[in-house]
């Protein structure tokens, strides 16, 4: 069959190949059948004939534009070239499965000689990776598209390796089938994703860890998630005994096998801590933050694992417990934050186990620090609220804690007996105060004392006030409250029922009075008044002191009463204003309650509970005024 060239000279149809491929060399995009048929002046069915053997032969390339085949020159590689400059493993196959050939990466990478592979089976040359059912599977069901999978191998010592397999479809010059495997070692990129994710998880898992569960367990099992295949254990270290303990081993069999050597548990075992601090040691919490590697098989690098078991555990155990789980290896980290150290924990590495992945090892460790910070801080702030409201429930005053949004964070039980109700963290001040003060006139009045002394102190500044409340049964108390305002806005409230005290009070007016009016005068103030411990002192309706007992003479520091009688009742006192307007309103037929600054003869100061009571005589006639003092307790 002859063909017709640009000239008119006709060329053999077997050329017809070499002229498709100088065609579409200049054509890198493609051309149809027609268009390869128009540009050769050749018939388009002989063509189409020569393009279809080509494409078997490799020798080009056919993609579909639309209902058309567009083909190209096919780009090819020289096999001996790709094989010998990759860093991947390749392996080719005829259609059989049979390996046609490999590259020397593979041959180094499964241990094997070239003359031991090609010619055999994939299957039968049970190599690592490419003959797992896995990677059988992939290569037996390859039509013309190539697949890409990720393997996993697993190593006879527990460690697993990962790679990404290509499976490619190839085509042999003689036009066979066959497929060529390119194995991409992933293993790091792999093992940083999954350490990645680990840290990742164990971060949240650690916050939210509840106290009740074992956060040693949780720390040893996620060590063998990052060291599979070894021994671990932790200690835990107690600053104030001074000692290391052991809370928790793991690995396949070693509490039994310890248990058994050491004739005892191990968990909860104690080591003096003195010795992890003196020759050879010498640590420190900075010098345990990293992971210390110790070689004890065939023979110590350095420090023996006698040394290292703080030589708390005799020597021949130590060395029994090495052969028992065959221990080359010591791997040891501080569990320390910032310079506090929480403990220790280890790794024991049998014969072709490493820690492989040292960083975030690391990581774990310093994450599980903190989280053993944060729960010891949880702890000790536990005991100490325990404490506080131990010491609160077992004071004589009523106590409460009211917050920046005016509810109670607290009370105590004495504040509960006294006023009959309590309030919980969803009741306000509001609320309460409506409960106590049922009279709205007298709600208020307690109300506007409340906010009027609130403004007119600062925080740490006592505000004593007398209340007249009703408790849950009705009941009318006195009750005197001192209210602090703390650093962080919280209202600190005690309040001491003083019902039976005022009413003591008000009965020995009454008899002072009754007394008076028979004319016994020095009977009284030597039976009442000189006797009892508070200091009183009586007032003439001028506001001079008639009467002053020995315990008053006692608390200001004079000698004698000569010096206190006719004196200016305002003038024993830091702000004698404030004095003059409370025995004017008492004189006026009122009562006053509260704390006052007194001054001494010497001319210290101190607080004074003062109590001042109007004297009436027969017709309601005020004829003067008791005082009654008590001294304070400076911040009370």
């Amino acid at each position: 069959m002859i063909g017709l060239t640009a000239s008119g000279y006709m060329q053999p149809e077997q050329d017809t190949p070499g002229r498709i491929l100088r065609t579409l060399k200049f054509r890198p995009r493609g051309m149809t059948i027609t268009e390869i048929a128009h540009a050769l002046k050749a018939n388009r069915n002989s063509v189409s004939k020569h393009l279809e053997v080509m494409q078997v032969a490799g020798q080009v390339e056919a993609r579909l534009v639309g209902n058309a085949k567009v083909y190209s020159v096919a780009q090819r590689v020289p096999l001996s070239a790709f094989l010998c400059f990759t860093k991947n493993l390749i392996l080719v196959l005829d259609v059989d499965l049979t390996i046609v050939q490999a590259n020397d990466q593979c041959l180094r990478r499964f241990g094997r000689a070239k003359e031991e592979l090609v010619g055999q089976n994939l299957q039968e040359a049970a190599l690592p990776v490419v003959s797992s059912p896995e990677a059988l599977a992939v290569v037996e069901g390859l039509e013309r598209e190539q697949v890409i999978t990720d393997i996993c191998h697993r190593h006879d010592g527990g460690g697993e390796s990962f790679y990404q397999m290509q499976a490619i479809p190839t085509t042999f010059e003689g036009g066979e089938k066959g497929c060529t495997l390119v194995l991409e070692d992933i293993t790091e990129q792999k093992r940083h994703l999954q350490n990645t994710a680990l840290l990742a998880r164990t971060a949240i898992d650690l916050v939210d860890l509840q106290p009740v569960e074992n956060i040693y367990t949780y720390i040893l099992d996620r060590l063998l998630e990052l060291v599979p295949g070894v021994y671990v254990y932790i200690l835990s270290y107690s600053e104030a005994e001074h000692r290391f303990a052991i809370r928790a081993v793991a690995g396949e069999g070693f509490r039994e096998g310890l248990t058994e050597l050491l004739g005892r548990d191990p968990v909860n075992l104690a080591f003096p801590a003195t010795r992890a601090l003196e020759a050879p040691f010498q640590q420190t919490p900075l010098s345990l933050r990293g992971l210390e590697e110790f070689v004890l098989r065939p023979e110590p690098s350095s420090w023996s694992f006698y040394d290292l078991c703080f030589r708390a555990i005799p020597e021949e155990v130590c060395e029994a417990i090495l052969e028992r789980f065959d221990i080359v290896k010591f791997c040891f980290m501080g569990l320390v934050w910032r310079d506090r150290l929480f403990g220790m924990t280890g790794i024991f590495l049998p014969p072709g186990r490493e820690v492989e992945s040292r960083e975030t090892v690391e990581s774990f460790v310093r994450q599980a620090s903190i989280a053993l910070a944060r729960r010891e801080t949880a702890e000790q702030l536990r005991l100490s609220e325990a404490r506080f409201r131990g010491m609160l429930d077992a004071s004589p005053f009523g106590v409460a804690l009211i917050d920046d949004d005016r509810r109670f964070i607290y009370v105590n039980r004495r504040f509960i007996e006294i006023f009959g109700y309590e309030p919980d963290t969803a009741t306000t001040s509001a609320e309460w105060i409506r409960q106590v003060f049922p009279d709205e006139a007298y709600r208020q009045e307690a109300v506007d004392a409340w906010n009027s002394d609130l403004d007119q102190s600062v925080p740490g500044q006592v505000r004593p006030r007398t209340f007249t409340i009703r408790d849950r049964d009705g009941a009318k108390k006195a009750i005197l409250s001192r209210a602090v305002t703390l650093p962080d806005g919280t209202q600190y409230l005690t309040c001491e029922d003083i019902t039976e005290e005022a009413r003591a009070y008000r009965l020995l007016i009454a008899d002072i009075a009754d007394l008076r009016r028979r004319e016994q005068e020095l009977l009284i103030k030597d039976r009442a008044l000189a006797s009892t411990r508070r200091a009183i002192a009586l007032l003439a309706p001028d506001g001079t002191v008639t009467y002053a007992n020995d315990a008053y003479l006692a608390l200001w520091g004079y000698p004698d009463a000569v010096e206190v009688q006719g004196s200016d009742f305002s003038g024993f006192w830091e702000r004698p204003d404030e004095i003059r307007e409370i025995v004017r309103a008492v004189l006026d037929g009122g009562a006053w309650h509260g704390e006052q600054t007194a001054l001494r003869n010497d001319g210290t100061r101190f607080p004074v509970d003062l109590l001042g009571t109007p004297i009436v005589a027969e017709g309601g006639r005020v004829i003067g005024m008791m005082a009654a003092a008590t001294a304070g307790t400076a911040g009370a």
